[in-house]
């Protein structure tokens, strides 16, 4: 645990019940959390991931309250964070439309190259009932490419792009920070393949960068 070389603190935001807690504990015990609450202020896990270049990091993941009630305490968990998962239910126009809000207060309070990967959670509900997607992948995808965002769908339940999600914006942070200040305009690009090259998450498959 102890063996790596980098540490990083991701920060997940995104409205309440949009599935935050549910994505952590998946990816970090394997499992949904037994007896599922609010989240009240910050909760935090730790995961040690190897790179697919770069060595070792170690994630210290922390997981934000959605309640406006808790915003002042959680904004002071986004210093130093240098990457986000802003998370959002497809199922729930009212929080991608917030995201925007979200997206400000990172940009205030965390580092200011944070690298953040736009999540589309709840993918399970549209492929039990697909007239439940009030979010489309399209528009989603549109709005990452905007503002330079990496962007996947996910489902929290079936663990489908969990494990993608947490490690590609891993990797993206370091070769963030290894490339240095200056190089902005190759990260949009990033975000713009990224965000283009995704859709089959929309079909619930997934192609050979997301498994």
């Amino acid at each position: 645990e102890d063996d790596y070389d980098h540490l990083y603190k991701v920060v997940l935001v995104g409205d309440a019940t949009v599935g935050k807690t549910h994505l952590l504990s998946r990816y970090i015990k394997g499992t949904l959390p037994k007896a599922p609450t609010a989240t009240i202020g910050v909760e935090f896990a730790t995961r040690t991931v190897p790179l697919a270049v770069g060595g070792t990091v170690k994630a210290q993941i922390w997981d934000t309250a959605g309640q406006e009630r808790y915003r002042a305490i959680t904004s002071a968990h986004y210093r130093r964070a240098v990457g986000a998962l802003l998370v959002y239910d497809i199922t729930k126009q009212s929080t991608f439309q917030n995201c925007a809000k979200w997206m400000e207060e990172l940009r205030q309070n965390a580092e200011p190259d944070i690298v953040i990967m736009l999540v589309g959670n709840k993918v399970d509900l549209v492929e039990k009932d697909p007239s439940a997607r009030q979010v489309y992948y399209d528009a989603a995808a549109e709005f990452a490419r905007q503002q330079g965002l990496f962007f996947s769908e996910a489902s929290a339940v079936t663990s489908h792009n969990v494990k993608h999600i947490f490690e590609h914006l891993l990797q993206e942070i370091y070769n963030t920070s290894s490339k240095g200040k200056g190089r902005e305009a190759s990260e949009h690009i990033g975000g713009l393949q990224m965000a283009a090259g995704g859709s089959q998450a929309q079909k619930g498959g997934c192609d050979q960068n997301a498994c």
